[in-house]
Parts: C-alpha cells; structure tokens; sequence
C-alpha cells in the first residue's frame, strides 16, 4: 500500500504543477501571505477572494475551494456558505479548516453551519477541532477526553460517516478516514508546530491535491505527506522557526514528485 500511495502522490504533484489548479481561498487573515506563497511555490495558483458579491463567479473558475474560519466575521460566512453552495452545484471540492471550533460557540456554530449547507469533501484540523463538530446525538459523545490523533481513529471513523465527509486530522502522526478507510501519515518536522499558519496551509495544499485527485483520502493523504516531507527537508537546513519558515516554502518548491515518492511515510488501518 505504502509504494502504491506514493506513487500516487508523485503523480498527484506532476499533474499540480502541469496544471496549475486555481485554488479559491475564503481564509483568515494571519495566514493569508504564506498560504498562497505556499501553493505557488508548489505550482497551483492561489486567489484570495471574499467579497460575496464575486465569490460565485471566483469559484466557478477555480478547481477547489477552501473555507477557513480563523478570522470569522459575519460577512465572511455569508460569503464562505454562498461560495460553498455555488461549489457544491459545480461539483468543485470543498474542504473546510474549522480553525478553533470547539473554542467559542460562534466558530463551532458557523463551521457545523457549513457543513450543514455544503458538500464538504474534506475536513482538516486538530483533534479538538474535528471533535467539537459531533451532532449533539453523536454517537462519539462521552469521549472528549480523546485529545490525540493516536486515540482518535475509532472516533473519527464514526464521525466521518455522521458527516458523510473525510476527516484529515493532523498531529505528530496524521490520520484520514472516510469512515471505511484509515490512513496515518507520519511525516512531518516539530518546528512546523512554531510557526503559525502550518495547519492553514496545509489544508490548503490538500485543496490543491484534491483538485487533481478526486480520491478524497488518496488526495488529503498525499497532501498532508508532501508538506510533512517539506518540513522534514526544512528542518535539515534550519534550526529555528524564522529560517524554518523560509526553508519549508523552498522544501515545497524544489521537491521533486520523485522525491515524494521515495518519502511518503504512509500506513494503513
């Protein structure tokens, strides 16, 4: 599986780079910078656009769609749920960053909002996250204690399916699942955990996978590889969080898809 998988990846980030995929992004302002220098620097195309009164047609240009919630404002959901809805009609991938949903009842509100009115095809946060968007009747209730991806994969399992969605739940090892399928991912470097951003942007270079692999775990998987081999690779050459953030944008940029390949560090169930 794990030589299948990075062979998938590999062709993944070819074809990313072959067709520069537009990746519409709905996100905060904290990482707004280094989120589209990071899909450039992979070979997509970013475009930052929140006016609702262009969104729909924004995202009818683009090959996927990320809705992120860092800097929520009412505007901005407005905005998030119309171009989700125009997505969904388009059958555009959508992934969503429930950034600190769990903390306060209007970013737990305005992400379950979301998922309500959109097709989402992946969600992507940290286990706290994903937790704190169970129904009120989930059956996953009672195990908020569950705070690591490592003990998080009977959980996720079950509340994927509720979601009828694909959870990317990232950690020192990250795990995808649909519910049927587990995939861990264990690359990564600890430094990515000093700057801000690396959730944000790694969900967005999932958005940029997706739009080439419509495997909804294949893709999140081979995303989440990709810029854990990028930190890896990063943390070679730098010792502390500013040059850190510098190496890991040119770690995405020079990484080979043959390099992917090699590097993947998948595991399956």
């Amino acid at each position: 599986m794990e030589k299948r998988s990075g062979e998938n990846a590999a062709r993944s980030l070819a074809a990313i780079r072959d067709k520069k995929p537009l990746i519409h992004n709905i996100t905060n302002y904290v990482v707004m910078n280094y989120t589209a220098n990071a899909l450039l620097s992979m070979g997509a195309s970013p475009v930052m656009a929140h006016a609702e009164n262009e969104v729909e047609e924004m995202v009818s240009l683009a090959s996927a769609l990320v809705l992120n919630i860092g800097t929520l404002s009412d505007d901005w959901i407005a905005s998030m749920i119309k171009a989700g809805k125009k997505a969904s009609e388009l059958g555009k991938p959508v992934i969503l960053d429930p950034v600190g949903s769990g903390a306060t009842s209007l970013r737990t509100a305005s992400a379950k909002e979301i998922i309500e009115q959109v097709k989402v095809r992946v969600i992507r946060g940290n286990p706290s996250e994903i937790l704190s968007l169970r129904h009120s009747d989930s059956k996953t209730k009672g195990v908020d204690s569950v705070h690591s991806v490592a003990d998080a994969a009977d959980t996720a399992k079950i509340l994927a399916k509720e979601l009828n969605t694909t959870l990317a739940i990232t950690g020192p090892v990250d795990l995808i699942t649909d519910g049927e399928r587990v995939i861990r991912v264990s690359n990564g470097h600890p430094l990515m955990a000093r700057i801000t951003g690396t959730g944000c942007t790694a969900t967005a270079i999932i958005a940029a996978f997706l739009a080439v692999d419509e495997d909804a775990v294949r893709a999140s998987a081979s995303g989440l590889a990709f810029f854990g081999l990028a930190g890896e690779i990063a943390g070679r050459k730098a010792s502390a969080p500013g040059s850190f953030m510098i190496e890991l944008l040119n770690a995405i940029y020079t990484i080979s898809p043959e390099e992917l390949e090699a590097g993947c560090k998948f595991m399956e169930g």
